[in-house]
């Protein structure tokens, strides 16, 4: 059983907030797949269905972002599951808008949500971050995330929340980077990859360690002096 758990704030007032991607995505996976109607349990509004031959749960915790963990605590206990068993959808900042980015386990990145999913449910969960972008100023964060999404964002919002549904059976199969790819094509932008940094390629001990040799002066004395003066003559020859 695998739970997909959607992070955001319960009510209409946050109901198009860019922090509320996660409900978002949820909603979407609920309307083209076969899933149970909505239902409230474990503090969450709940829905169960199957994709690709496995049941899953959809959560919606109704605690507040902030207290999102011991939703999903709740229901990862009842079911006897274990944090590979989590898919956590929530939004980033630091993803341009479009960009998904999906890992087991990492910071928190100062996401208030997903604090309390590491603090209620471990570390180890499938992250599964949508970008929103970054307003460029700590001092407008609060507003951003707690802002509607403008008009002009659902040209890269909606077909990304649709290309999420319609593959939602790839979270399942542990598909990742293939579905990457299947919402960067959905959004025209190139998928996201948590990659190492790229170190610099590796030298041989002789070439580098002729590279960091200090060059030396040519000998005016000596055979060496005599045999170059043979072969290049002395200047102004």
């Amino acid at each position: 059983m695998l739970i997909i758990a959607g992070l955001g704030n319960p009510g209409a007032k946050y109901a198009g907030n860019r922090h509320n991607i996660g409900f978002m995505a949820l909603d979407a996976i609920h309307r083209k797949n076969p899933f149970s109607p909505w239902s409230k349990k474990f503090k969450a509004e709940i829905s169960e269905g199957e994709l690709a031959g496995d049941k899953v749960l959809l959560v919606k915790p109704q605690t507040f972002m902030n207290l999102s963990g011991e939703s999903v605590g709740e229901a990862m206990r009842f079911y006897k599951l274990a944090p590979k068993d989590i898919v956590a959808i929530y939004d980033e900042l630091d993803l341009l808008p479009g960009k998904a980015r999906i890992k087991v386990g990492g910071g928190h990145g100062g996401h208030n949500g997903i604090k309390s999913l590491d603090a209620h449910c471990g570390k180890d969960y499938r992250r599964l971050r949508l970008g929103i972008g970054h307003p460029g100023a700590k001092e407008l964060v609060t507003n951003h995330v707690l802002g509607d999404f403008a008009k002009a964002d659902h040209a890269w919002l909606d077909p990304l929340l649709d290309e999420l549904a319609i593959h939602a059976d790839m979270l399942v199969r542990g598909e990742d980077s293939q579905l990457m790819n299947k919402l960067a094509l959905a959004t025209g932008s190139k998928p996201e990859e948590d990659k190492p940094a790229k170190k610099p390629a590796a030298q041989s001990h002789i070439r580098a360690a002729r590279n960091h040799a200090q060059p030396k002066a040519l000998p005016t004395s000596g055979p060496m002096a005599d045999m170059l003066k043979k072969l290049f003559g002395n200047k102004g020859d």
